[in-house]
């Protein structure tokens, strides 16, 4: 899904972002869409707008994809606008999200909403063949003056969800299945350690990686790999209820990712970091709207609701709730910034001095592990 290296998120720094020859065809979508696109100072209605999602999976009915969907279908709502354009399982290959775009375009869209990182070399190419139409990408950090960058700050609700887990191991072994070694991976495993040791400093953290985003059996057995390692909760970061459904199997407890999983593991599930992605739709499309829409690199977190922790179960231990409701206050406060010094890595060594913050670029090409995390490699 966001094949990020950490080759591109030093490019970061560079950019200062916070994440993060066209053909006659592309030509004619360009003059095309010049009509009601919403550019700076033009104030459009709701049926002028058209908007075009491209997804990495499927939609299904938990997950990433999901996630975004449910952003749709409430920007849709909210705002009354028509039905979107919507393919899924597009490749994160160039040539097929520039063909997708264009085919979009040509049906009308003047909004473009790419919800992968590996989709965004292939959004800025369509973004400068197509000036006149609006592009979102999920997680990057390219810019245009067309093209803006948004994500949130997931890292928050996983260190919520690390209290939780924390609270509840009794073996001291928590598992965490995880896709591809990148930084956005990495600060998450980082950020649910600290939660965890915040509460249970003789937990450690076994992480599987999977190195896939959406294989529901892959993740299922990583989960159960753990399982058989001694850890009595489950957590993840992939698409799919696997990990989830393989602690239910196994009769230990889990924490998902992306909504909220309780249904398909009602026995094991506790609670979930989660996307809300619907209320940010709906402040893009107003601004574009209003004519007031600027590119910009978005990353906010619980302050303003784009994530959040999911509702804890019957599952979650005694004294949780009070505890996460805390921790969560001091987070939206500042009080709390998760990534707070002294911090040492998984070999014992200082990475963090005491008192000192790590920076949004520091957490942005984050390579290393934080103490208590036992790394299988890839």
């Amino acid at each position: 899904m966001k094949k990020i290296t950490a080759f591109l998120l030093v490019l970061v720094l560079s950019l200062g972002t916070l994440l993060t020859g066209c053909g006659s065809k592309e030509a004619k979508n360009t003059t095309d869409n010049k009509a009601n696109t919403g550019e700076t100072g033009k104030k459009l209605t709701n049926k002028d707008i058209k908007v075009g999602f491209l997804y990495v999976g499927p939609v299904g009915d938990e997950g990433w994809t999901f996630s975004h969907d449910q952003g749709r279908i409430f920007m849709e709502k909210e705002l009354g606008l028509q039905p979107s354009l919507v393919k899924e399982s597009v490749k994160e290959d160039d040539a097929e999200v520039q063909s997708v775009i264009d085919d979009m375009v040509d049906k009308g869209a003047n909004v473009i909403i790419g919800t992968s990182f590996g989709f965004m070399n292939g959004m800025l190419k369509a973004a400068k063949a197509h000036p006149n139409v609006k592009f979102l990408h999920c997680s990057g950090y390219e810019l245009n003056e067309n093209m803006s960058n948004y994500f949130g700050r997931i890292y928050q609700a996983r260190y919520l969800s690390g209290i939780v887990a924390g609270m509840k191991t009794k073996t001291n072994v928590i598992g965490y299945v995880a896709a591809h070694e990148i930084p956005e991976v990495v600060r998450g495993i980082n950020a649910f350690t600290l939660g965890v040791r915040s509460v249970n400093p003789k937990a450690v953290v076994k992480v599987k990686w999977t190195n896939t985003w959406y294989d529901p059996a892959k993740e299922k057995e990583a989960g159960k790999a753990l399982i058989d390692e001694g850890a009595d909760v489950i957590t993840q970061h992939q698409d799919t209820a696997g990990p989830q459904q393989a602690a239910e199997e196994k009769g230990v407890f889990s924490i998902g990712y992306n909504t909220n999983m309780e249904s398909k593991a009602p026995k094991a599930y506790m609670t979930a970091p989660v996307w809300n992605w619907g209320p940010f739709y709906v402040e893009q499309i107003k601004a574009i709207m209003d004519g007031t829409w600027k590119s910009e690199s978005y990353w906010k977190g619980l302050e303003v609701g784009i994530v959040d922790l999911a509702p804890l179960t019957k599952n979650a231990p005694a004294g949780a709730e009070e505890k996460v409701k805390q921790v969560k206050q001091d987070i939206i406060d500042g009080k709390n910034k998760v990534f707070v010094g002294p911090i040492k890595d998984n070999k014992g060594v200082e990475k963090v001095a005491k008192d000192q913050v790590m920076s949004d670029a520091d957490m942005l090409k984050f390579d290393w592990f934080v103490e208590g995390v036992q790394n299988a490699g890839k």
